[in-house]
């Protein structure tokens, strides 16, 4: 017979060491919680936690595993079990863990994050886009949605940036030949600013990471190709979605990318000839556009009609080949730099 009061004693008792550092009486107490009451459900889940501390993985996945199965609703159990797949190089399984997680905490950053890292690992979008800034070495940087200046403070000192934010909150040193505007891009585009900011040049690399909606990528892309020559490059961010909440117009999560997958769709039904790829890098995809016409203006003259087509397009359309019709590429540096060439 379950004596569940008992449990519950020693689990607090556990609890209470774990937290001061004894981890051996915390493993002693959480042992007789499970003698106690073999289905108590934390006290798995915090043994777990020092099997894990102690590089034990298998045990500690045992541990979770039946967690799970008592707490099947639990989504921190279910977060603790993929880390631990993921630890073991179990991926599906991390896979499994981490979905059912994001299902059951649809509102938790944390646990998109790490469902993202599974789906997309190695290098994130940051470290690809330096790696890109440092092997282009362009002369001149746009980008669209500044934040916190961390992508922008990733231009190298040769290249002249210019960081286009109607709200920045650049938070770190920046280089000598940084710029931001404060404004709008559309306002921006329209203004006499993008010819003396960049010195008469074409832009040679460009980012768009702005508004979280389609058009506005769509409107920013167009400006910038036709100030870009042949040779130059656009990154466009959070083209790869990773659930419909996440993908919705409007922010229903903190981890949100919106429907800016659109716009590969649209590039790569209205512009066959531009070489279009989204590198498969945490948290949600990098486009990366080449092979660029700055005097095409089949966008801009048909855009009512793309925007009124696309935005009627629901997220299902996604569902049977996401990787295909989104065009997703390898993470894989080499791979990456064949793109550039």
């Amino acid at each position: 017979m379950n004596d569940s009061a008992s449990a519950q004693s020693a689990f607090s008792a556990g609890v209470a060491a774990f937290q001061s550092g004894d981890y051996a009486a915390a493993g002693a107490h959480f042992l007789r919680a499970l003698q106690a009451d073999p289905n108590h459900a934390e006290a798995h889940q915090w043994a777990a936690g020092l099997d894990f501390r102690a590089g034990r993985f298998r045990e500690a996945l045992e541990r979770l595993e039946a967690a799970c199965r008592l707490a099947p609703d639990n989504a921190k159990f279910h977060a603790d079990a993929a880390m631990t797949c993921w630890k073991l190089g179990q991926r599906k399984a991390a896979l499994r863990h981490a979905e059912k997680a994001v299902s059951l905490a649809p509102r938790s950053h944390a646990a998109h994050e790490f469902l993202a890292g599974i789906r997309l690992p190695g290098p994130e979008y940051l470290q690809v886009i330096a790696m890109i800034q440092s092997h282009l070495r362009p002369s001149t940087y746009l980008e669209i949605g500044v934040q916190t200046g961390r992508s922008i403070a990733l231009a190298g000192p040769e290249t002249r940036a210019i960081g286009v934010d109607p709200t920045p909150r650049v938070a770190i040193p920046l280089g000598p030949q940084v710029s931001i505007r404060a404004m709008t891009s559309d306002d921006y585009f329209a203004s006499d600013h993008v010819s003396a900011d960049l010195g008469g040049q074409t832009i040679d690399l460009a980012f768009i990471d702005g508004m979280h909606r389609f058009e506005f990528a769509l409107r920013d892309f167009v400006n910038i190709e036709r100030r870009c020559s042949r040779r130059s490059t656009i990154l466009i961010h959070d083209c790869y979605p990773l659930t419909r909440l996440t993908a919705e117009r409007e922010a229903q999560t903190d981890f949100w990318s919106g429907d800016v997958w659109r716009l590969v769709l649209i590039l790569r039904k209205y512009r066959p000839e531009l070489s279009v790829n989204v590198i498969a890098t945490a948290p949600t995809g990098l486009g990366v556009v080449r092979g660029l016409d700055p005097a095409s203006m089949l966008l801009s003259e048909r855009m009512p009609e793309i925007m009124s087509e696309y935005l009627a397009l629901d997220y299902s359309v996604l569902d049977d080949d996401q990787a295909g019709l989104l065009a997703l590429y390898p993470n894989d540096w080499e791979k990456i730099k064949a793109l550039l060439a």
